[in-house]
């Protein structure tokens, strides 16, 4: 006798209802850059369909994103000075804190988180305080609290540290209960390595090291038990949410953190990832639409809970079109 799983592959809809794997627009978290000035909507060169907003410009963004059905943004802002210290990403008129006060507005309902780093505020583009050539890592923490906090205080429904300082996800959750913001939620970048993606988010956020590279605080590239350990401390430390970065070189890696978790995992599609697909849908070399569907597909298949993907808007609009 011939075993034949084909019979389920026979139609479209046969397909879809044995379909294991289910991709929904409320798995998408949406990645923004905000900079200072009024009606700005500025491309990024390295990644199509991508833009620099300023925070009147954002509101707008955000409310057609959720007219599509995405339910969330993750924002990353671009200062108008760097010192030493990111001292700009903790004011209360900086421009993440206007821009989150702006969506509020504008669309009450939609879940804002904001990125927590000080990579795009210092003028040497690492992610702490440096000290004797070398971040120091429990100076950074107090900066970080700081910032959580005040993104919060903007109207922030989560905060998302993405610094790979050790104790962060503490510090943060601490200075935001003494504050009394226990509501606030933290998606912890629990497990980020030292990546060769990154690099259209660094011209796109103006955050690239000035000198040096990050390798000595993001995760090594090769290690998995490592993450383990990782996404535990940051659970342990109050996380509600915690994140895998990037997506598709980690799959493996994604699964077993999801393995392990009993809170919510995201994972981080990254701008490289969503730069290479772009430019080989350009060129012909494959079909866009097709792969993009594919890769999420993939990302959620491996056991991400949630996806910050830059193809958010263009899956949506996808996904809607199906339901149809």
């Amino acid at each position: 006798m011939i075993i034949r799983p084909r019979r389920l592959r026979k139609t479209k809809t046969l397909r879809e209802m044995v379909r294991e794997t289910s991709l929904s627009i409320k798995d998408f978290i949406y990645p923004l850059f905000v900079k200072y000035g009024k009606g700005l909507k500025d491309p990024i060169v390295s990644m199509p369909g991508q833009y620099q907003f300023s925070a009147d410009a954002i509101a707008k963004e955000a409310a057609d994103i959720w007219g599509l059905g995405i339910p969330s943004v993750i924002l990353f802002g671009i200062p108008q000075k760097k010192d030493a210290l990111g001292s700009e990403s903790w004011a209360a008129e900086g421009v993440v804190q206007r821009a989150v006060a702006a969506i509020k507005e504008k669309v009450p309902g939609m879940v804002v988180m904001t990125d927590v780093c000080l990579c795009e505020y210092t003028d040497h583009g690492h992610c702490g305080a440096i000290k004797d050539g070398r971040v120091d890592n429990d100076e950074t923490l107090e900066l970080l609290a700081r910032q959580a906090v005040s993104h919060v205080r903007a109207g922030a429904d989560f905060v998302a540290p993405s610094d790979m300082m050790d104790g962060r996800v503490g510090a943060i959750r601490a200075a935001l209960d003494r504050e009394g913001f226990t509501e606030a939620g933290i998606l912890s970048y629990a497990v980020k390595y030292a990546s060769a993606f990154y690099g259209p988010f660094r011209e796109a956020a103006d955050s690239a090291p000035q000198f040096g590279d990050r390798a000595g605080y993001q995760m090594d590239p090769p290690n998995a038990l490592e993450a383990i350990k990782e996404a535990i401390l940051d659970i342990e430390e109050g996380a509600d949410m915690i994140m895998v970065k990037p997506a598709l070189p980690y799959l493996d890696i994604i699964r077993r953190v999801r393995e392990e978790s009993l809170i919510p995992v995201a994972a981080y599609n990254v701008s490289g990832e969503y730069a290479m697909l772009k430019a080989a849908a350009e060129k012909g070399w494959l079909d866009g639409e097709r792969a993009m569907m594919e890769v999420l597909t993939s990302i959620k298949r491996a056991g991400a809970d949630l996806i910050l993907t830059y193809f958010a808007k263009e899956a949506a609009l996808i996904l809607n079109k199906n339901r149809m």
